[in-house]
């Protein structure tokens, strides 16, 4: 009968859910959707320091005490603020490091590794380059640390784009060299002669960074600048070029990716790399920034926390920032708790930050608001 519409057949059904989509190239700005994703993550914070200063209550101390404690000592006066701001620069390159990754699919354990061999590059360079005239020094060194780290970020993209090898398990391999031959290359071949502890020798002093006098006696410098540049540059690229679109392509949607003519072994190995060029940089903020050597050792898993950086700040290069700038906060902050208070010590700060983590991450219980919401 003519003008009857007849239903699609199942095969035609099933290939429409089936055909894979891509994400959008430019998501359509909402007010109201910006401030749900800035109030998601503030009120998940202020939750998680809601439960640890009831764990401080059922100890014993007065959770006001460790609160005012923790601010006053993370930005209390210029040198305090000065120290938050270092503390959270090594934070911000290894977020972005991991966050990177992330938007490709990928999961960059090797953040750890890839730090060290960038800040061992840029001690070489340092060593070595002793005639390079001051204005292209810091330049050179800083380069170094961020090819090195793109180097050691690049095997393990190689590895599961060209070979299939998971980039968990490669990463993590690639800690552990890392970790041997910058050993090895601090204890024989780059020494210093002046004592025995395990660290090269000083790089030359064109190579070093001012210290930014305004924050007191504090390592601070150029270092935190270049990191909130390099946070812009990653958003750039990520949400305004060809490149970034692929990469979050082929993170969201693989099979898409290919669809469309991706190259998705090719965009990973590449995210891989940025990502190991941005760990890299820590170096710059180690060697050239605070040190002015490269010390066994000398990382404090900054790697490992950048997961937890880049978690709370959802992959995003602001949210990186900001959850970075908190992780540093913490850290400066907890020192005083054990001279202040009775019975909670500066490993107060560990359990406030998983705690924070824990309420960032439990999509399901703010999905679940969410719709409640709506409902209402």
């Amino acid at each position: 009968m003519s003008g009857v519409v007849h239903p699609p057949k199942m095969d035609q059904m099933d290939r429409a859910l089936k055909e894979p989509v891509l994400p959008p190239l430019h998501s359509p700005f909402s007010w109201k959707q910006a401030f749900l994703n800035v109030l998601q993550p503030i009120a998940a914070i202020l939750l998680g320091v809601a439960f640890s200063l009831i764990a401080v209550k059922l100890l014993g101390d007065s959770p006001m005490l460790v609160l005012k404690t923790l601010v006053k000592s993370a930005v209390g006066t210029r040198e305090d603020l000065g120290m938050t701001l270092f503390y959270a620069t090594p934070l911000i390159f290894t977020g972005l490091s991991v966050a990177i990754a992330f938007q490709a699919g990928l999961f960059n354990i090797g953040a750890e590794g890839q730090l060290t061999f960038g800040a061992m590059a840029a001690a070489i360079v340092g060593i070595v380059g002793k005639n390079v005239p001051a204005p292209l020094a810091p330049v050179l060194g800083a380069l170094a640390a961020m090819a090195a780290g793109a180097v050691w970020g690049f095997i393990p993209g190689w590895l599961r784009a060209r070979r299939g090898s998971h980039e968990v398990i490669n990463t993590i391999m690639m800690n552990f060299i890392a970790v041997g031959i910058t050993s090895y290359l601090t204890l024989y071949v780059f020494k210093t002669e002046e004592n025995q502890i395990p660290e090269t020798a000083m790089v030359a002093s064109q190579y070093l960074f001012t210290k930014w006098t305004w924050f007191g006696d504090t390592p601070l410098n150029f270092s935190f600048v270049l990191a909130i540049l390099t946070a812009a540059f990653v958003w750039v690229i990520l949400w305004r070029t060809t490149l970034g679109y692929e990469i979050r392509a082929v993170g969201d949607n693989e099979e898409a990716a290919r669809t469309v003519g991706i190259d998705s072994a090719r965009i990973r190995m590449i995210a891989m790399a940025l990502a190991g060029a941005a760990a890299g940089m820590v170096g710059i903020n180690e060697i050239l920034g605070s040190s002015g050597k490269f010390k066994m050792g000398f990382s404090p898993e900054y790697g490992f926390i950048g997961i937890a950086v880049a978690l709370l700040g959802r992959n995003r290069p602001l949210g990186v920032v900001c959850s970075a700038l908190l992780f540093g906060a913490l850290h400066k902050g907890a020192g005083a708790l054990d001279m202040e208070t009775e019975k909670v010590t500066r490993d107060f700060s560990q359990i406030l930050q998983g705690l924070i983590i824990l309420t960032v991450s439990a999509t399901g219980f703010w999905e679940f608001l969410r719709k409640r919401r709506k409902r209402k």
